[in-house]
C-alpha cells in the first residue's frame, strides 16, 4: 500500500521550472531512493512533500490523504520527518534542546523523554553530548542530531536529503546501518543521496531524476545493473 504518492508535481522557483511533472510512490515499509545529478530536482522533490515549496500543479498524498496545500507544521504532525540537506541544526542550542524541538507537537513529557531514550539507543554519542552546544559537534555528530531530531516526532515516513554529505566513510557506514535498522523496525524511508551506489544497495526501489523529470524507475538491484545508470551515476 502506498504511503506517499506524488502525482504530476510541478514546482517553480520564480521563472525556473524545477519539477516538471514528477510522479513517484513509496509503499509502507519500503526504502526508496531518488538519484540524480546536482540540480536535478532531488531536494525540491523532498521539499514539495514537506510544503517547504509550493506545488503549482499536481498533487501529493500521504497515507491516503491529500496534503498538497497543507502547511509544513501540519505535514510534520501527520508523521513525516525531514532530515534536510546541510543538517540545519540549531547551532546555539544544546543537543537536548534540538531534540526537544523535534517533539514540538508532543504534550506528554513522559513520552518525549521516552522518545529521547529511543534516539539515544540509535545514537549513544548524543547522550554523551546532551548539554553541549550543537554547533560544537563534529559533522558526523551533527548528522546524528539531525536524524535524531526528526525521529523525535515519531514519523512513519522519514525523508533524508544527502545524509552522508561531508562525512568520513566510517561515519557514513554507521549512518546507513542505522537507517537500515530503522527500516527493519517498520519505518518507511525516502532517501536522496550523493552516493548512488550505497543508496541503491540499501533501497528496495529507486527513481532517476534529471532536469526535474523522472527518467527511470526500477528495483534497486536492476538500477545497479543498468548500464546507463552505471555510467552516469555509479562510475
Amino acid at each position: 500500500m502506498s504511503l506517499l504518492t506524488l502525482e504530476n508535481v510541478h514546482v517553480f522557483y520564480g521563472g525556473i521550472h524545477a519539477l516538471k511533472g514528477v510522479s513517484l510512490s513509496v509503499d509502507k515499509g519500503e526504502i526508496v531512493t531518488l538519484i540524480g545529478a546536482n540540480g536535478a530536482g532531488k531536494t525540491t522533490t523532498l521539499r514539495s512533500v514537506c510544503a517547504q515549496v509550493p506545488v503549482r500543479e499536481g498533487r501529493v498524498f500521504f497515507d491516503g490523504r491529500e496534503i498538497t496545500r497543507c502547511p509544513t507544521h501540519e505535514v510534520a504532525a501527520m508523521g513525516i520527518g525531514h532530515v534536510p540537506e546541510g543538517r540545519r541544526i540549531f547551532a546555539r542550542l544544546t543537543v537536548r534542546e534540538n531534540l526537544e524541538i523535534g517533539a514540538f507537537a508532543a504534550r506528554d513529557k513522559d513520552r518525549v523523554r521516552a522518545r529521547m531514550e529511543e534516539v539515544f539507543g540509535y545514537f549513544p554519542r548524543l547522550k554523551e553530548r546532551l548539554n553541549q552546544k550543537a554547533g560544537t559537534l563534529s559533522g558526523g555528530e551533527q548528522q546524528m542530531l539531525a536524524i535524531g531530531r526528526a525521529l523525535m516526532s515519531e514519523p512513519s515516513l522519514l525523508l533524508l536529503d544527502e545524509p552522508s554529505m561531508g562525512l568520513a566513510p566510517i561515519v557514513v557506514e554507521q549512518i546507513f546501518e542505522i537507517l537500515g535498522e530503522l527500516n527493519r523496525r517498520g519505518m518507511t524511508l525516502l532517501l536522496v543521496e550523493q552516493n548512488a551506489f550505497q543508496a541503491l544497495q540499501l533501497a528496495d526501489r529507486g527513481y532517476v531524476i534529471q532536469n526535474g523529470e523522472i527518467l527511470l524507475a526500477d528495483a534497486a538491484q536492476a538500477l545497479i545493473n543498468n548500464e546507463e545508470v552505471k555510467e552516469a551515476y555509479l562510475a
